[in-house]
């Protein structure tokens, strides 16, 4: 099969797109099938550049971590697409990518699907605050319908987020194909040498939360039951591993809360060679997020035995089951601490959840097994492409009696 894919975001830029595409593309050439990925050009060489076209991009005033691809400039491609003879074509994201994406797909007679990665009803009144709230969300949710209303097939990473589509009024054929993980987030890692680098110390109790430091992962949350814990827990420290637009604001919430001592920025850390270790390193993953159409980086700490302990919503119900890696919550900081506590003060109890989880994730969410659910979407939606250009021959081909 060969699959074409254009998206607003791949690396350099980390988020949970970029890894998703990288994770399926990856299997997907294991298994034989061509892959070529149409993204912006962030003006950073990167490694694995073969299968990428880079597309000029311009920059997004609010979001300065983005970049915006030029539709002219993706365009321009057409030529050069028509000669490679794609079967399909894969959008990932619902800006310049999508409303290329549909014109491509008509200039190269292929059918076309796309991913639903992010919930834009919960996300978008943040980086348009002139817009009051209930209209962002009115707008969020009317553009999602049309948009997916467009395509041929529909991705979603889980069911709840599939729910809510649907009471969007999505009637688009659709199927939940989730982003599974790969054999290396099973690899062993070395925790210790984690703390001893970034100078934490071994006994010191420590939570991670790794993601895009935005306003939408309710980070600040974590920061108010982190205050709470101090006053039982002298020595913890928040670690929060990633970048964002909300990071300035965090950082101004943990000096009016006065907890400078027990939170830690680190910025990224690279996928490949720290992050194994940066989970293995924690004794406890805490995840605040209400917003997630998935949660990619749950099951990656229980990849590495790390427990969790996160609220279950929207995207996180589906990959959430207590007592299988995680400690469900409420929105509650003081269920949140009590959750965290009873962890931290029972280490055979914690070590036992963090084992389980990693049994749990390496037996219902390899990466293999989302991707070839994924090509067999593929399939049934060229099948259904090509038998509908089969009837419209037929129809044009038919005598016309007047």
């Amino acid at each position: 099969m060969n699959i074409l894919l254009i998206s607003d975001v791949y690396f350099p830029r980390v988020n949970g797109v970029s890894t998703s595409i990288k994770t399926f593309t990856q299997q997907m050439q294991q298994m034989g099938h061509t892959v070529h990925l149409i993204a912006p050009e962030y003006g950073i060489d990167t490694a694995d550049e073969a299968w990428i076209t880079r597309v000029p991009a311009r920059n997004i005033y609010f979001d300065p971590e983005d970049k915006l691809m030029k539709m002219s400039e993706v365009m321009a491609l057409v030529p050069k697409l028509q000669a490679m003879q794609f079967d399909i074509l894969h959008i990932h994201t619902p800006f310049i990518a999508h409303y290329a994406g549909l014109k491509l797909a008509k200039l190269l007679n292929i059918p076309k699907v796309e991913t639903y990665h992010t919930f834009f009803e919960d996300y978008l009144h943040h980086y348009l605050p002139v817009i009051p709230q209930f209209l962002a969300r009115g707008l969020a949710r009317m553009i999602s319908k049309s948009q997916c209303n467009q395509l041929d097939a529909l991705v979603s990473p889980s069911q709840p987020m599939l729910d809510v589509l649907r009471s969007y009024g999505v009637n688009t054929p659709s199927q939940v194909v989730a982003t599974g993980l790969q054999p290396h987030s099973f690899a062993e890692a070395d925790g210790q040498a984690f703390r001893e680098k970034y100078g934490i110390s071994t006994q010191r109790p420590m939570l991670l939360f790794v993601g895009r430091v935005a306003h939408e992962k309710n980070i600040g949350f974590l920061l108010e039951v982190v205050r709470i814990l101090a006053d039982e827990v002298p020595d913890i420290l928040l670690l929060i591993t990633g970048e964002g637009p909300a990071e300035a604001s965090l950082k101004k919430q943990v000096q009016q809360l006065g907890i400078q001592k027990y939170v830690q920025f680190l910025g990224y850390l690279d996928r490949n060679t720290e992050l194994n270790a940066c989970y293995r390193s924690a004794d406890i993953f805490v995840f605040a997020s209400k917003s997630e159409t998935q949660g990619l980086v749950l099951l990656e700490a229980m990849a590495q035995a790390t427990p969790v302990v996160a609220i279950a919503e929207l995207g996180t119900a589906s990959v959430l089951v207590e007592g299988q890696g995680a400690r469900i919550v409420i929105e509650n900081e003081l269920d949140f601490v009590e959750k965290i506590q009873g962890l931290l003060i029972n280490p055979q109890q914690r070590k036992a959840l963090g084992l389980r989880g990693k049994t749990y994730a390496q037996e219902k969410w390899s990466s293999a097994a989302q991707a070839e659910k994924m090509i067999a979407l593929y399939g049934n939606v060229i099948a259904q492409h090509q038998n509908a250009q089969h009837k419209q021959a037929a129809a044009y081909a038919a005598p016309q009696i007047d």
